[in-house]
């Protein structure tokens, strides 16, 4: 699979997680708070998987990191060559509130460096998404995409 391809699959992806979050953001929620006092909700539990499953299934050698995912020591992460970073629903406080100002964040990393990126607004249908000799992007109207 190529650049290109991978990144339209991972925009895919980021549409799943985000229609799975907005299931959730319509209706009751459950809210509860991890030890650093900062809330997790279903949609953040949700994404993840929908997101965690996706990318095993694209690329299943390649090391996922995702804040509602395990903790994996560094020890083992400094060996990573390269690695998913995952943050399912960035803006739980804002998700909680109902104010439409969250995102989910997907980003392919070398080492420490983001090669391929995507930020994908649920509430609004827009994604923000750049990749190394492919440039950045804004794409407003995503129902070019199709799953």
């Amino acid at each position: 699979m190529n650049q290109t391809e991978l990144l339209e699959e991972i925009l895919l992806l980021a549409r799943q997680a985000g229609s799975a979050i907005m299931g959730i953001y319509e209706k009751d929620f459950n809210v509860e708070y991890k030890a650093d006092e900062s809330p997790v909700t279903d949609a953040d539990l949700a994404a993840h998987k929908v997101i965690v499953n996706g990318l095993q299934h694209l690329t299943p050698d390649v090391p996922i990191l995702s804040e509602e995912g395990k903790e994996t020591p560094y020890d083992e992460r400094e060996k990573w060559e390269y690695f998913w970073l995952v943050d399912p629903l960035d803006g739980t406080k804002e998700f909680v509130k109902r104010n439409g100002e969250f995102t989910v964040n997907i980003a392919l990393m070398h080492r420490d460096k983001p090669v391929l990126g995507i930020i994908y607004i649920p509430g609004k249908d827009v994604f923000y998404f750049a990749a190394v000799y492919i440039g950045s992007f804004k794409l407003e109207s995503s129902n070019i995409l199709t799953d």
